[in-house]
């Protein structure tokens, strides 16, 4: 044990143990029981990889605010894990680490130890909270911090957050089948002109190949939104820094998919696609506005690629991740809304209160905007 013993009540000896961890140098020694954990949680998506997180906080952490709650077994293994930053302002909070470039938020417990592991990390979390209130933004339907929320013994709610778009992780043709007949037949057309233009694709899997095709992705998605309005955080150099860090260990462990289009010999266009065990997310893409000159659908194109490469994969959903785009809702996905979890003590209880009705305000005053 390297971490600081979390003051819980006496527990019977053998069981989990919960402790935590503020230094970054422990946090990047953890790459392996983590990585191990991690295969063990049905619930995790690819935004809590090891590869993932720790390479996140390299390009966005805090100095002096990371607060990992590691709760450990037998022989010191990983039981569970919730990855948390530590924000003053402007209200003292504990949050997630992926901030806004991540989808989805959670911790991580082990499928074969969930009820002990699940009871010393809320024990853990409430400990570490002392008068900060515990944030989870982004929590997907049937993520592992649900169990925490049900264990809760002090003050919590659940308010909604973004929406999700999801498909079932299937072939194209399966796809297809969800769609009306004439609808799914301008799709096939589609295909089809992609493959009398020439489109090529193919996954890139070498190290050095990664790096250059996601700095390759940035530069075309950069040139996709030229005088339209991109998210500036994709322009810059902390974020090139995070991908490649994070993406290309993914790819070597089949964590992640990277996929270059090709025309006339050309790299136009560059996807990554992120997995876990149940979800596959496709994260970000870049695309070269010849495409669209050429009256190539990239839409199809992408899904056609990677409903290609996961079809029989094991995977269970294929998310379009966060984000209501008009283009996204011609699959017929399911909506799914993601949740934000709110736990506090009852010295914390007001900030609670502080947060669910600022939500509640922003969401009138998006109501009447709308109206």
């Amino acid at each position: 044990m390297t971490g600081t013993p979390l003051p819980v009540r006496a527990r019977e000896r053998g069981t989990p143990r919960a402790e935590l961890c503020t230094s970054d140098e422990e946090f990047a020694r953890l790459t392996a029981p983590w990585d191990r954990l991690y295969r063990r949680c049905g619930a995790a998506t690819p935004f809590q990889s090891h590869a993932w997180l720790h390479s996140w906080w390299l390009s966005y952490g805090r100095r002096g605010g990371l607060r990992l709650v590691l709760v450990r077994g037998e022989g010191d293994e990983l039981l569970a894990v919730a990855p948390l930053m530590l924000v003053r302002g402007p209200l003292p909070a504990l949050v997630p680490l992926g901030g806004t470039v991540s989808d989805y938020a959670d911790v991580l417990i082990d499928d074969g130890h969930t009820e002990r592991a699940t009871t010393a990390l809320t024990e853990g979390l409430a400990a570490a909270a002392r008068t900060a209130l515990i944030d989870f933004r982004e929590v997907r339907p049937g993520a592992a911090v649900e169990r925490v929320y049900e264990r809760w013994r002090g003050p919590r709610r659940r308010v909604a957050d973004s929406v999700c778009l999801e498909l079932p992780a299937r072939p194209l043709e399966k796809l297809l089948e969800r769609l009306p007949r004439a609808r799914a037949q301008r799709v096939r057309a589609k295909i089809r002109k992609l493959a009398d233009l020439g489109v090529e694709h193919r996954s890139v899997r070498r190290p050095e190949e990664v790096e250059t095709a996601l700095r390759t992705m940035l530069d075309l998605h950069r040139l996709q939104w030229q005088g339209r309005g991109v998210t500036g955080e994709h322009l810059r150099p902390r974020f090139l820094a995070h991908l490649v860090r994070s993406v290309v260990p993914m790819v070597c462990s089949g964590e992640a998919l990277v996929t270059e289009f090709r025309l006339d010999g050309e790299v136009v266009a560059v996807d990554v696609t992120l997995l876990s065990r149940r979800v596959a997310g496709g994260y970000l893409y870049g695309a070269h506005p010849r495409l669209r000159e050429r009256k190539a659908d990239v839409a199809t194109m992408l899904l056609h690629a990677s409903a290609g490469q996961l079809g029989g994969g094991g995977h269970e959903v294929l998310s379009l991740l966060r984000g209501a785009e008009p283009y996204k809702y011609r699959w017929r996905p399911d909506t799914v809304v993601n949740q934000r979890i709110l736990l506090a003590r009852r010295r914390t209880a007001p900030l609670l209160s502080a947060v669910v009705c600022g939500t509640a305000l922003l969401g009138l005053g998006k109501r009447l905007l709308r109206r």
